[in-house]
């Protein structure tokens, strides 16, 4: 029997065991036992037990962000008197929202953000399999993708019940402010009470690990083993926090997948954006602080116009992201080399071997336009390329070895340079894999794609990416068994995977995560060095 059913079917009964203890008790009792009461320091919180696991939903680690709050680091939580409900979630943070435009996005559920859009946004769901503050359960934060625009912790993906039965782990979900609410250096045009209002998307989250610190216990976790994760836009949320002062000591574990961020924007290119942003809003220099009174569809309709503006008039299109403040990001976070601040911290870093097919719709490439696109990244020595990339693997359509070559390029460039800088550090280990699962998805057109990892590291394989199967489920103990291990050792080693040796600059041995799973020394070193050589 896998751990999977075994552990589900001890949840199953834990549960029946206590509603059939319940049935005998008063209803006041009844209700004390299937809703949990836990006193954080800001108040008491109810919470629901659903078959051995209890969720809390919608906690808020910091206030509202309406207002005077608007732009700002994150506010205490107010304290409250009497039990407040934590039995759904908390509204995401004001963002465009996405539509069911392509098949991709279709399958990964991003339009899907439950309850929608609002500005009491800082909050957390919680899922645990114990409430006794002596368990001291290793955690797991997860920070959600999307960029620096988009997504939430309330999103599809991000749910952590079927990682909570699967590795007896306290598992959380973050929600932070994104896009211009997040990310909009203002302190050219608002002064100095702006200072820092280009970084405090990330501030919200160590805020939130604060918060994990203090409280956790109360959830049955120990605030000494924080594992922290995620991929894509999480990933390099990830990366951030790594280089941030006021994270230090509240994270012991980090996780980056294919998202391995290197270097954020100077304060002069977020400038340049905000001052786009102001302009779509009408806004002068002086009237700043207009935007604390302006209505929040407002704000994010000229998020949504600014690209559209800035094309109009013939400018490149700018986005939204953390830049170097000098305050909560006080250097260059990833270059020239790995930041000493969290020098102690062990790291997992990955990349998946098509990560660039989420981005491209050319399914029916030919052999031609495979050598038009080489020449957009090899000039005069694409023919070498597409030759390179087809002995490698002679099976793979056109599409696929142009996304690989997109890939090489871009996310395993990034994530091979952010574990050459960690184990050159000398500090704590690395650990690096290699995803190479395809998926299943539109019979496999999308490969190992760009966040099919995802679902499976939370040991769920409801999404579409993945589709459930004996294989899938396969997949989801292998890498969820890897996130388990770390999170409660600082160590990915697991009963699911061979040994997997740390990451060092002369072997540079990566797992590789597929039906057959092994250790491979400096993988597709041939394509990295073709590149660099360009």
């Amino acid at each position: 029997m896998s751990k999977l059913m075994t552990t589900s079917r001890r949840g199953f009964l834990i549960g029946s065991a206590s509603l059939a203890g319940a049935m005998g008790l008063t209803g006041r009792a009844w209700g004390q036992d299937l809703f949990p009461v836990v006193e954080t320091t800001n108040g008491k919180l109810r919470g629901v037990w659903a078959s051995g696991v209890a969720s809390f939903k919608g906690v808020h680690y910091a206030d509202s962000t309406a207002g005077l709050n608007r732009f700002m680091p994150p506010q205490p939580v107010k304290k409250w008197a009497g039990v407040k409900d934590a039995l759904t979630m908390a509204e995401v943070a004001p963002q465009v929202p996405g539509g069911r435009t392509s098949d991709y996005g279709d399958i990964i559920v991003m339009d899907r953000q439950i309850p929608g859009i609002g500005e009491d946004c800082l909050s957390i769901n919680i899922w645990t399999p114990s409430l006794e503050t002596t368990a001291k359960k290793p955690v797991i934060m997860v920070i959600h993708g999307g960029g620096y625009y988009g997504g939430s912790g309330n999103s599809f993906g991000m749910d952590g019940d079927r990682m909570v039965r699967f590795s007896d782990c306290v598992v959380i979900a973050v929600n932070h402010r994104l896009g211009a609410m997040g990310f909009a250096h203002m302190e050219d045009f608002g002064g100095s009470d702006f200072a820092s209002s280009g970084t405090v998307g990330m501030q919200d989250i160590v805020a939130a690990l604060a918060w994990i610190k203090e409280n956790i216990a109360e959830f049955g976790g120990d605030p000494d083993r924080v594992m922290v994760y995620g991929q894509s836009g999480g990933g390099a949320k990830t990366s951030n926090l790594l280089a941030m002062p006021s994270a230090k000591g509240l994270m012991h574990r980090a996780g980056v997948m294919s998202g391995s961020s290197l270097r954020l924007q100077s304060k002069e290119d977020a400038l340049k954006t905000a001052d786009a942003y102001l302009k779509v809003l009408g806004l002068n220099k002086g009237e700043v602080h207009k935007l604390r009174q302006l209505p929040l569809t407002t704000l994010v309709a000229a998020q949504a116009g600014m690209e559209a503006a800035m094309r109009a008039q013939g400018e490149a299109p700018r986005t939204f992201g953390p830049c170097i403040d000098g305050i909560a990001i006080p250097e260059q976070t990833w270059t020239p080399d790995a930041p000493d601040v969290s020098k102690d911290v062990p790291m997992v870093v990955s990349s998946a071997l098509d990560e660039r097919t989420y981005r491209m719709g050319n399914f029916d490439m030919t052999d031609e336009e495979l050598l038009t696109f080489a020449k957009d990244k090899a000039g005069d020595r694409a023919a070498e390329a597409v030759a390179l990339y087809k002995a490698d693997d002679p099976d793979a359509t056109p599409f696929h070895l142009a996304a690989r070559m997109d890939t090489d390029t871009g996310f395993r460039r990034s994530a091979f340079t952010m574990a050459e800088r960690k184990a050159a550090q000398g500090g704590a280990p690395v650990w690096t894999y290699l995803w190479t699962w395809p998926s299943p998805a539109y019979e496999g057109r999308y490969g190992a794609v760009h966040g099919i990892d995802v679902g499976l590291s939370l040991h769920s394989v409801r999404g579409g990416l993945t589709g459930a199967s004996a294989e899938s489920v396969m997949m989801a103990d292998r890498i969820a068994g890897t996130w388990a291990a770390f999170a409660a050792t600082g160590n990915p080693n697991s009963e699911y995977t061979p040994d997997w040796p740390e990451y060092t600059q002369e072997t540079r041995a990566t797992m590789i995560f597929d039906t057959e799973m092994k250790v491979e020394n400096d993988p597709r070193a041939e394509f990295r060095d073709f590149w660099e050589s360009m």
